[in-house]
Parts: C-alpha cells; structure tokens; sequence
C-alpha cells in the first residue's frame, strides 16, 4: 500500500505581495490604496486571472489591522448578514450566485451602502454581461470596473518556479514545458497540479520528472 505523506508545506498565503500584477497592475494599486468607506469595486475576467487571490488578499490586509471581513461566494447559503463590525464585503464568483443567494446579495448590498460599508465584488464575465437579477447587476457595476488578465507564459513560469523553489521540488525546463502546453495557463488550476505532484513524488519517493507526471495522471483517470 502506497503511503501517502502529510503535507509538509502550506500553501502560499494570498496577499498582496504574493500577487504577480502582470497586466493587472492598477487593479491591484487601487485595491491595496482603497479605504474603509471607499466607492465598490468590481473585478472581472478568466479563471486564474487571480480575482479570488486579490479578495484573499484585501481580507488579509484588514485581517492584520484587527477588522472584520464578510466574504460571500457561492458555497454561502443564505441568509447573508452585515455582522456589526464589518469594514469590507467580498463577493466572489457574483456570476455564479442562484436566486437566493442574488436576492441575499442585493439586500446585503443595500444595508452595506446605508451604513458605509464598501464592498469588491469579482466574477468571470463584465457587470453588462452578469446574467443577475437587473437590480444586483447594476448594483455590482457601480463603482470602478476592472478587467483582470491571465499572465503571459514567461510570468506563468516564474510563478511556477518561484513556488516549487518554496517547496524543494527540482523543476526541471522538460516538466515545466510539459505542464504548460498540456494544460490551461490558469494558475489555479496549475498551483493545484504542482501541490498534487509534490505529494504524489513524496509517496512515490522519486523526483518530479515527465514520466511521474504521467503517472500520476494515469492514475487520477483510472480512479475518475
């Protein structure tokens, strides 16, 4: 029987300096400048354009002041409430949200904007595009709109190796072309595939090379 290790490095953490701004430069100043009572933000664009990472973030940067943060998204049922103390909502994957969670959403809205309360909202798609109740979707459009972009290979790549440097996987050039012309440049879905091959070379005893990659996902679609 295969051991399986418990895992010995964390994830990284989801702060603004983990953030590699790319294109996404002004989106992530204005985030990182924005203040309690600030005018809502919305953030839109492709999987792994780093939405969900940004969120994380401005909840950790008011984390560390001692404030409290709402955060919604679609594994939240509703009722959702504006709990006192409260400084920021995050919404994210709006496009996503069902008729409860909409009606939940837009009410929450409401009361955040009678106490002062800004929120960021992110999803896949613009507000104009967000197939919501029409009364949520301008809501979400208010404030400043920003499109969010994958990164090109070359920042893709020193993402990938600056975090297997952190975890002590030798990432050779032949894995790391193998990772990016066979998958989605999404850097979600990427940083999940370098976690799995880090525990599965660990159960394995070997070192991270084409062939276990290949194992390993030979044996993710027999057990599919």
């Amino acid at each position: 029987m295969k051991q399986l290790p418990l895992p010995i490095v964390a994830p990284a953490a989801a702060r603004f300096d983990t953030f590699v701004a790319g294109a996404n430069a002004a989106a992530l100043q204005h985030l990182q400048q924005m203040g309690a009572s600030a005018t809502p933000v919305y953030l839109w664009g492709p999987a792994g354009s780093g939405k969900t990472h940004l969120l994380r973030a401005m909840a950790e940067a008011r984390h560390q002041r001692g404030e409290r943060v709402g955060w919604f998204d679609a594994r939240s049922r509703p009722p959702w409430l504006l709990e006192p103390g409260h400084t920021l909502l995050l919404l994210d994957g709006c496009d996503t949200f069902d008729e409860a969670q909409q009606a939940s959403a837009f009410a929450l809205l409401v009361e955040a904007q009678s106490l002062g309360v800004a929120w960021v909202a992110a999803a896949r798609v613009p507000p104009v595009d967000l197939g919501l109740r029409e009364d949520l979707r301008t809501r979400l459009g208010w404030g400043p709109v920003f499109a969010l972009h994958a990164l090109p290979e070359e920042q893709t790549r020193a993402v990938l190796r600056r975090e297997s440097d952190r975890r002590g996987i030798l990432l050779s050039d032949e894995v790391m072309d193998y990772l990016l012309t066979r998958f989605a440049r999404d850097l979600t879905h990427l940083m999940a595939l370098l976690d799995r091959l880090d525990g599965f070379a660990m159960a394995e005893h070997r070192g991270v090379t084409v062939p276990l990659l290949k194992k390993m996902l030979s044996e993710d679609q027999a057990a599919a």
